[in-house]
C-alpha cells in the first residue's frame, strides 16, 4: 500500500541524471524494484544545486513522517525506511571518492536527520519511537568504518538510545539496542552501552530483545560470562543464537577448561534439536579452525581426564561430520601391530581410539572392514592390554604422599580404563581369541595388583562375554575365593629334638651293623654256617633300616614348603571381591534364582561386611545384598527389616544405598511383600516425634489384624521424614523413589502428592537441579497416564492450598506463589490432558474440583482464600453433564445468598468491631502438610479395580491420613 496521501499518476522515466523532486521521490521509494542508488543519485544531485537547504529539509521531513507513524513492517515503509539512511550517507561516500583529507567534515543533510530523530524520539506514539531507532540504527550502520561523527552528536545519540532500550514496547527496544552497536568502547571498563546490554541479557523478559543484544554485543571479558549465560537461556532462539556467536566471535582459548566443557556438555544435550545442531555444526568446526584441525588438540584442552563423557560425546559429534573416508586418515599413529606403542600413549590419543573404534562399530556389518585396519585380533590386544595392566605401579605409603607419583597413576588408570573399553570392539566370535581374552580378564582380576579401580569395568567386561547366568556365578565364584583365598606355601621349620633321635638311632644302627659283621666272620672262621646265614640276614636288615634313617634325616634337613589357602579380611580385598559380586548381581537375569553359589556368597561374603567398619565395605555390602534380594522373595522378606535400619542409621551414602533397594524392592513386588516380614519382624522404629508415636499406637491397636498397613505405615514415616531431611541427596533420592513407586501404581496418596508438590516449590529446594527436574517431569506423565491420577492430583489440590495459605512467615512456603501452584493443578487435571483421552462422557476431575472449592468457600466466606477459589472456577473446564450443572447452579445460588448476607451483616456492623471469621472453626485443618483432611473431604474411590490390581496396589490414603507427618 502507498503510505502518501496523493499519488502522481504520470511519472516520468528516470535516469541518474534527472532530478525528481522529494514527494516523487519518497513515491518512487516504496517500489521495491526501484533501482534506489539511481534514485539517491538524482536527489542528491537536486540537493547539492541547492543554496538555502532548510526548505528541503522541511519538506523531507515532512514526507518522512508518513512512514515513522506506521508501526506495522510493511515493504512500502521498510523500503522508505532504507532509501532515508542511503540518502543520508550519501555524503560520505561521496568524500571517500574525492579522498580530500583536509576538506571539513560537514554534513548538513546527516546532522538535520540526526536532529530530527532525536527530537522525535520521546514521543507519546511507539510506531514513531520504533521508526525513529531503526532509523538511528540504519544510519549509523550505514557509515563508513572510519566515520566520524561530532562528539556532541555523539552523546546525544548514546543518551537517547540508553532511555530507548528501556522502551515498554520490545520492538522499540530491539531497534535501540542495534543502534548502540556502534557505539560500544569495549576497552572502557565502564562503558555505559556495555553495561546497559548486560543489563538486558540479564534482565530482559522478552526473548527476541535478547537475542538482539547478543548479536551486537563485543566481546571482551566482561561481556563473555553474560553470553555464555545465555547458553542456558530458557528460549530456544536465544541459546541457539548464543553458541553461533561464541562460534563466531571467541577463540577458544579465550575460554577456560571449565567453560569448555560445560558449554559442550550443555549443548550436545540440549533439548532443542536446532541447538545440538549449532554446536556440532558451528562451534566445533570453529574451534577446530582455530586449533589447525588438530583433533588431539581440541582433547588437550578440554582435560580428557576429568570429563572423559563429554570428550567421547564430543568426538562422536565430530565423527558424524566426516566423511568416512576421511575417518582412517585422521586416525591415531599405530604401528604394524595396529596398536599404539605402549609407550606412546596419552590420555588424549587413547581416548580418540576408544572413541573411533566405538564410532566404526556402531556402523554395523558397514563398518567390519574399517574396524580391521584400526584395531588387531582379540588374542594380540588381550596380551597387549595384559602388558600394560601388569606395568601399572602400586604405590607404597610414601610414594602416595608423593603428588607427581599420585598424579602419573592416575593418568595410567585412565588409559587402562579406556583400553578396557575396547575390549568391546573386538571380534571374539573365533574361539581362540575369545579364550585368551577371558583368561586375561580372569588373570586380572585374580592379581592383586590390579587397581581396585579397575575391577568393576573389568568383571563388566567378562560377563559380557559368558552369556549363560549360571557359568558366569561359577566363573566369579572362583575368581572371589583366588582373590579372598588365595594360594600360598607355607614353610615348616626343623624339630631340633627329632633330629637329634635321628642321630641316635643311626649311631645304634651303625654299631649293630659292625658286631654283627665281626660275629659273621666269626662264625665263617668256626665254620658255623647255619649261624652266620642268621647273621647275614641280620646284616641285610640294619643296612636297609640305616638307609631308612638317612632318608629321614635327608628330607628333615630340607625346607618344607607346604601350599594353603589363607582368608584375608582386609577391606581393599573385601571391596574388589564384593564390586565384582555386586556386578555379578547386576547382569545376572531377574528371573534367575538364588542358587547355592550366591547362597554361600551371601553367608561368607555379604552379610559379614554388612558390620564392616569401613563405609565404603559396607556400602558396596548393601548394593549387593539390595540386588541380590531383586532375584529371591524369601531373601527380600528377610532382610527387609535390615535395610530399613539401615536406611535410617547409617552414614548418608549407605542410607541412600539403602533406601535404594527398598525402592527397588517394592517396585517389583509391592507392599505386598510386607505381610509375610511383618508378621516374623517387628516393624523398624521410626525417628518421627513422640505425638506420631501416639498415633502409630493408634493406628496399630485400630487395624492389630492387618498387620502389612503397619509395617507400610512405618516406611511411609520413614520416607516422608527423609523428604524434610537436610541432606540434599537422600531428600532428592526420596522423592525419586516415591515418585517411581506412585507412578507405577504401588502408592494411591493425595498426601504424598501434596507434599512432592510443595518440595517442588519449595525454595529450599531452588538449587537442587536433579530434584525440580524428576518432579517436573513426573507431575505431566503421572497426570496424563490415567483418570485415576488425575483424581488423586484433584483429591490433594485443597491440602496443598491450605497448607501454603496458612504457612507461617518464617517458612520458605511464604515465598511460593499460589497462583502458580494452582495453574499447574488446573493444567494437571484438564480432560483433554490425558493421554488416551476417555470417549465417554463422563463427569470429568474439574467437575468434582468445582464442588471442592465451592464448599470450601461456603465453608468461610470471609477467608482470604476466596479470592483464589473464584479466580480458580473460572480457569476449569466443566463438562456438560446436566446434574453437574445443576449441583453448580445450586451451589453458586448459595455462594451469592452467602455473600449478599456476609454484606449486609458488614453494613450493620460499620461502626462497630470487626466479626470475627469462622476461621478459626477450622484451624485444624489449616496445615495440609501435618493434618489429615476431615473424613467428610476423603471422597471413595469412583471406579472399581480388577482383582489383580488390587493385590499389588495398596490404597495408602487412610494410612496417611491417619498419620501425621513431620516437616
Amino acid at each position: 500500500p502507498n503510505i502518501f496521501i496523493t499519488l502522481s499518476l504520470n511519472i516520468s522515466p528516470m535516469t541518474a541524471d534527472n532530478e525528481i523532486d522529494i514527494k516523487e521521490a519518497f513515491q518512487r521509494a516504496q517500489k521495491g524494484h526501484n533501482n534506489k542508488a539511481k534514485l539517491v543519485a538524482s536527489l542528491k544531485s537536486r540537493y547539492n544545486k541547492l543554496e538555502d537547504k532548510s526548505l528541503f529539509h522541511e519538506e523531507f521531513a515532512h514526507y518522512l513522517k508518513y512512514a515513522m507513524i506506521v508501526y506495522k513492517r510493511e515493504p512500502a515503509v521498510e523500503n522508505v525506511i532504507e532509501f532515508v539512511a542511503r540518502f543520508a550517507t550519501k555524503e560520505e561516500e561521496e568524500e571517500e571518492e574525492e579522498d580530500d583529507d583536509d576538506a571539513e567534515d560537514d554534513h548538513p543533510f546527516q546532522s538535520f536527520i540526526f536532529n530530527f530523530l532525536l527530537e522525535s524520539h520521546k514521543a507519546n506514539s511507539h510506531a514513531v519511537r520504533f521508526r525513529v531507532c531503526q532509523l538511528i540504527n540504519k544510519l549509523l550502520g550505514s557509515m563508513a568504518e572510519n566515520a566520524q561523527i561530532d562528539d556532541d552528536l555523539f552523546d546525544r545519540i548514546h543518551q537517547a538510545m540508553l532511555v530507548r532500550v528501556t522502551d515498554k514496547f520490545p520492538n522499540v527496544r530491539i531497534q535501540a539496542a542495534l543502534a548502540m552497536t556502534r557505539l560500544q568502547q569495549p576497552t572502557d571498563p565502564d562503558c555505559p552501552t556495555i553495561n546497559a546490554f548486560m543489563l538486558i541479557l540479564e534482565n530482559d523478559t522478552n526473548a527476541e530483545v535478547r537475542r538482539a543484544v547478543l548479536s551486537c554485543i563485543a566481546m571482551s571479558p566482561r561481556t563473555l560470562p553474560k553470553v555464555l549465560k545465555r547458553t542456558r537461556d530458557i528460549k530456544e532462539n536465544v541459546r541457539k543464537l548464543a553458541y553461533q556467536v561464541l562460534a563466531d566471535k571467541v577463540h577458544i582459548k579465550a575460554l577456560s577448561i571449565a567453560q569448555r566443557v560445560s558449554l559442550l556438555q550443555q549443548g550436545l544435550h540440549d533439548t532443542s534439536e536446532a541447538v545440538r545442531e549449532v554446536v556440532c555444526s558451528r562451534l566445533l568446526p570453529a574451534w577446530l579452525l582455530r586449533l589447525d584441525g588438530n583433533i588431539i588438540e581440541l582433547l588437550h584442552r578440554l582435560d580428557v581426564e576429568n570429563c572423559a563423557e563429554t570428550a567421547l560425546e564430543t568426538l562422536k559429534a565430530i565423527f558424524k561430520n566426516i566423511l568416512t573416508e576421511e575417518l582412517l586418515q585422521n586416525r591415531v599413529e599405530l604401528d604394524n601391530r595396529r596398536l599404539i606403542p605402549k609407550d606412546s600413549l596419552t590420555c588424549e590419543n587413547v581416548l580418540y581410539w576408544r572413541a573411533l573404534c566405538e564410532f566404526i562399530r556402531s556402523k554395523g556389518d558397514d563398518g567390519d572392514e574399517m574396524l580391521e585396519q584400526v584395531l588387531p585380533d582379540a588374542a594380540t590386544y588381550a596380551d597387549y592390554l595384559c602388558g600394560y595392566l601388569k606395568a601399572v605401579p602400586v604405590l607404597s605409603e610414601e610414594q602416595r604422599a608423593d603428588f607427581n607419583q599420585v598424579e602419573l597413576v592416575m593418568t595410567k588408570e585412565f588409559i587402562s580404563h579406556q583400553l578396557i573399553h575396547l575390549i568391546g570392539c573386538l571380534d571374539t566370535n573365533e574361539e581362540g581369541g575369545r579364550k585368551r581374552v577371558l583368561a586375561v580378564l580372569q588373570d586380572m582380576l585374580a592379581l592383586p595388583q590390579t587397581p581396585s579401580s579397575l575391577v568393576f569395568l573389568l568383571t563388566e567386561k567378562l560377563l559380557n562375554l559368558i552369556p549363560d547366568d549360571h557359568r558366569r556365578i561359577q566363573t566369579v565364584a572362583e575368581i572371589i575365593s583366588d582373590v579372598r583365598e588365595p594360594i600360598t606355601e607355607a614353610s615348616q621349620p626343623v624339630d631340633e629334638n627329632e633330629s637329634r633321635r635321628r642321630q641316635v638311632q643311626l649311631a645304634e644302627v651303625k654299631v649293630r651293623i659292625l658286631e654283627a659283621k665281626q660275629t659273621l666272620e666269626d662264625c665263617i672262621s668256626a665254620q658255623e654256617f647255619s649261624r652266620a646265614a642268621e647273621l647275614k640276614d641280620t646284616i641285610t636288615d640294619l643296612e636297609n633300616r640305616r638307609n631308612q634313617i638317612l632318608q629321614e634325616i635327608a628330607e628333615s634337613n630340607q625346607v618344607a614348603d607346604k601350599e594353603v589357602r589363607t582368608e584375608k579380611n582386609d577391606p581393599d580385598t573385601l571391596l574388589r571381591c564384593l564390586t565384582m559380586c555386586a556386578e555379578l548381581l547386576k547382569q545376572m537375569n531377574i528371573k534367575t534364582r538364588i542358587g547355592p553359589t550366591i547362597s554361600a556368597l551371601m553367608s561368607s561374603l555379604i552379610l559379614p561386611s554388612i558390620a564392616s567398619a569401613h563405609p565404603a565395605v559396607r556400602n558396596m555390602a548393601v548394593v549387593c545384598l539390595g540386588t541380590c534380594a531383586l532375584h529371591s522373595k524369601e531373601l527380600a522378606k528377610t532382610h527387609m527389616v535390615l535395610l530399613l535400619q539401615i536406611a535410617q542409621l547409617d552414614e548418608v551414602k549407605i542410607r541412600i544405598s539403602a533406601l535404594r533397594d527398598i525402592i527397588d524392592l517394592l517396585l517389583l513386588f509391592g507392599f505386598q511383600l510386607l505381610s509375610e516380614t511383618a508378621a516374623t519382624e517387628p516393624a523398624p522404629p521410626s525417628q518421627s516425634s513422640p505425638e506420631n508415636q501416639d498415633d502409630d499406637t493408634a493406628v496399630a491397636t485400630e487395624e492389630k489384624a492387618d498387620v502389612p498397613e503397619d509395617t507400610a505405615q512405618s516406611i511411609l514415616v520413614m520416607l516422608s521424614e527423609f523428604l524434610d531431611s537436610e541432606v540434599s541427596d537422600l531428600r532428592t533420592e526420596t522423592a525419586e523413589g516415591l515418585a517411581k513407586l506412585m507412578y507405577t501404581g504401588r502408592i494411591s496418596s493425595a498426601k504424598m502428592l501434596s507434599r512432592l508438590v510443595l518440595l517442588w516449590y519449595n525454595p529450599v529446594t531452588e538449587d537442587d537441579i536433579r530434584l525440580r527436574h524428576c518432579l517436573g517431569v513426573f507431575f505431566q506423565l503421572y497426570a496424563r497416564e490415567s483418570r485415576a491420577h488425575q483424581e488423586v492430583v484433584e483429591e490433594s489440590f485443597l491440602p496443598t492450598v491450605r497448607t501454603l495459605m496458612n504457612a507461617p512467615a518464617t517458612s520458605p512456603l511464604a515465598e511460593v506463589d499460589i497462583n502458580n501452584v494452582v495453574e499447574l493443578f488446573v493444567e494437571l487435571t484438564r480432560p483433554g490432558a490425558l493421554i488416551k483421552p476417555s470417549t465417554n462422557t463422563e463427569v470429568c476431575v474439574h467437575d468434582y474440583m468445582a464442588v471442592r472449592i465451592c464448599g470450601e468457600m461456603l465453608k468461610d466466606p470471609t477467608a482470604p482464600e476466596v479470592r483464589l477459589y473464584a479466580k480458580t472456577l473460572s480457569n476449569l473446564e466443566l463438562s456438560r453433564d446436566v446434574t453437574v450443572r445443576e449441583d453448580m447452579q445450586t451451589l453458586l445460588q448459595q455462594l451469592v445468598q452467602v455473600s449478599l448476607e456476609a454484606r449486609q451483616r458488614k453494613a450493620c456492623t460499620a461502626k462497630g468491631g470487626r466479626k470475627p471469621s469462622r476461621r478459626a472453626e477450622s484451624s485444624e485443618e489449616s496445615d495440609g502438610e501435618n493434618v489429615p483432611e476431615s473424613a467428610s473431604m476423603v471422597r471413595p474411590s469412583r471406579r472399581a479395580k480388577t482383582a489383580a490390581l488390587e493385590k499389588t496396589k495398596l490404597d495408602l490414603n487412610p494410612l496417611i491420613n491417619q498419620e501425621a507427618n513431620v516437616s
